[in-house]
């Protein structure tokens, strides 16, 4: 009985996708809820997985563009090991593993495997104790197996040179719908607002102080590290409720001010950008901003984020220095109105009350659509942040003086 494997809608308005890459080979025997290829949208890739044990037959080629509700591929289902039809992939010959894993007692619990699994271990002459140990309890399938031998075969791909001894070879690819739509963004985005970008610089003295004396407590009652892109959304956060402009957006004539604070992170995926969001994050703690952060990161990296993840936002961070960048004019995420661009931390010399000091410095862009948002808004706006920053404190008062509200002198 064949089982088909059709392209679902990945939400309102998107009626093509394009298949990025099949994960498994035509005729390969696969398991169910095995991801077998990976879709491409103009908003988000996603994997899809077989629905039952069987053989895959391919139907729609890597690179093709075709409609929601096609069949892309059928599943023969199969019962046992389903030794007919299957094809094996070229997985080195392993002799044998047993003194090249140190896997401790307490981790040795009971697995079970797959049938698919077993054979492959049977074939490669495994042993399967270490094998399934090294999964403590879990259900070891198939691809559980295979990468558990490229892990221990390390076999490296040769290195080949680029651009020498005169070659003028070029390559030729399809962009995936994502990096289209992305580029039709961009361009949008500079023909359609008034946009500019305000500059200052932040002393990250405390942050890195607060991090240092506490990131270990911190990580082991909450399970994550302390970064900083937690410490500039909360001051985002707080920072909009004294310039609600920033956060606001245009739609037709009128302009939408939201009282709720959407922050989408710019993350760096395999396909391209993509701006997941922590949603009503004003009402989150540093913890939870973290974790969400985290989960989500994940899923862009792994391809496995979704529509429903990236809709809306009011605001956008960006950090360009991870990748090493010192300044840049960050670009807007339309329809909102301002974007936060972070850049790299570097010791510098700064004046401090009359003497100079080395001090970490990180400059921070804010770009903005001027339509919505004023000079002077923007400016304050991003000020406001370098203080929250340079006296985390005040995050917790709004950015009253702790002391001046302790002593009931604030004006």
């Amino acid at each position: 009985m064949a089982n088909e494997i059709i392209i679902p809608s990945p939400g309102e308005s998107i009626t093509q996708v394009q298949i990025a890459k099949w994960l498994v080979n035509d005729g390969d025997t696969v398991e169910k809820d095995q991801e077998v290829v990976e879709i491409d949208s103009d908003k988000a890739s996603f994997p899809l997985a077989s629905p039952v044990d069987g053989i895959l037959k391919i139907l729609i080629s890597e690179g093709e563009t075709v409609q929601v509700g096609t069949v892309i591929a059928t599943v023969e289902e199969v019962k046992g090991n389903a030794e007919p039809g299957r094809k094996e992939k070229n997985i080195p010959p392993v002799k044998s593993v047993s003194a090249k894993i140190n896997i401790p007692q307490e981790s040795r619990k009971k697995s079970t495997i797959s049938p698919l699994a077993e054979k492959i271990l049977d074939e490669k002459k495994l042993n399967k104790d270490e094998v399934t140990a090294r999964f403590s309890g879990k259900r070891v399938t198939r691809k559980d197996v295979e990468n558990f031998i490229s892990s221990i075969t390390a076999v490296k791909e040769p290195v080949t040179s680029w651009g020498t001894g005169g070659s003028r070879e070029t390559e030729r690819k399809k962009m995936s719908p994502l990096r289209l739509k992305l580029s039709e963004r961009l361009v949008a985005v500079k023909n359609q607002t008034a946009l500019l970008t305000t500059f200052n610089e932040v002393d990250m003295h405390k942050v890195q102080e607060i991090r240092s004396r506490y990131n270990e407590t911190f990580k082991v009652k909450f399970g994550v590290t302390l970064g900083f892109t937690s410490f500039f959304t909360k001051a985002v956060t707080t920072a909009l409720q004294s310039y609600p402009q920033v956060n606001s957006m245009i739609d037709g004539t009128d302009l939408i001010i939201p009282r709720y604070v959407d922050i989408g992170i710019a993350v760096s995926a395999p396909k391209g950008l993509v701006v997941p969001v922590l949603r009503n994050a004003e009402k989150m703690s540093l913890a939870e901003i973290e974790i969400r952060i985290r989960e989500l990161a994940a899923k862009a990296r792994e391809g496995r984020i979704s529509l429903d993840d990236m809709k809306g936002g009011t605001f956008t961070i960006t950090n360009g220095g991870v990748f090493g960048s010192m300044m840049s004019t960050p670009i807007l995420n339309p329809p909102q109105s301002a974007i936060l661009g972070l850049h790299k931390i570097m010791d510098r010399p700064v004046a401090m009350d009359g003497k100079v000091e080395i001090r970490p410095m990180m400059y921070l862009a804010l770009s903005y659509d001027h339509r919505v948002v004023d000079g002077s808004e923007s400016v304050s706006f991003l000020v406001k942040i370098k203080e929250f920053i340079e006296d985390p404190v005040r995050m917790l008062t709004g950015g009253s003086d702790p002391v001046q509200l302790l002593l009931d002198i604030e004006t």
